[in-house]
């Protein structure tokens, strides 16, 4: 069977990466049949969906996940930098993805950067469509009172895959009854 930069596959199981084969922190992706002939570019396989990562730089590493069930891949920072109070910036991952299309991939936040340091995301979550190639970016903001050292190799986002509908557009000059109607802004109270 053949490999992509982002999986190997062998007999019975597609890997995140060779490191999770021989040991390392890792989960299996999936369990498949011999001879299935999964990988070819955007298909999915047991239902799960097969995505390409490039490694850009040196350094870069692979997005993951933690534990089995998790919904988001973290991934890492491949640049030093050191953020401000109030201070934004485009943080490189090194990398660039495949998402195949009807996905998308969301860039989240890391709830425990959030919850200790004040680092979070400006456009959460900023969405990669599967056209984009380009290197993946993490746009954080600190909203701490201290200065954080943004350091290569640590987790700085997480990305979730989503379906995503293209639906057809249509104007009109009238919209039917709802119950909600034009409320909204805090239409529905905080009780």
């Amino acid at each position: 069977m053949g490999q992509s930069k982002a999986y190997r596959v062998t007999r019975t199981k597609i890997w995140r990466s060779d490191a999770d084969r021989s040991g390392g922190k890792g989960v299996v992706l999936d369990e498949t049949k011999k001879n299935s002939g999964i990988i070819n570019g955007e298909n999915c396989t047991g239902g799960r969906l097969i995505v390409k990562i490039k490694i850009l730089a040196p350094g870069a590493k692979m997005p993951k996940i933690e534990h089995e069930g998790d919904s988001g891949f973290d991934l890492y920072a491949n640049e030093d930098a050191l953020l401000g109070p109030l201070e934004r910036k485009a943080i490189c991952t090194g990398i660039s993805i495949e998402i195949p299309q009807g996905f998308e991939g969301q860039v989240r936040p890391k709830s425990g950067l959030a919850l200790e340091h004040g680092i979070t995301m400006l456009n959460t979550p900023g969405t990669i469509d599967s056209g984009y190639r380009g290197e993946i970016k993490a746009v954080v903001i600190n909203l701490g009172d201290k200065e954080y050292k943004i350091e290569k190799g640590k987790k700085i986002c997480q990305l979730v895959f989503s379906r995503v509908e293209s639906p057809a557009i249509v104007e009109s000059t009238e919209l039917s009854d709802s119950k909600r109607g034009k409320g909204g802004f805090g239409s529905t109270g905080l009780h």
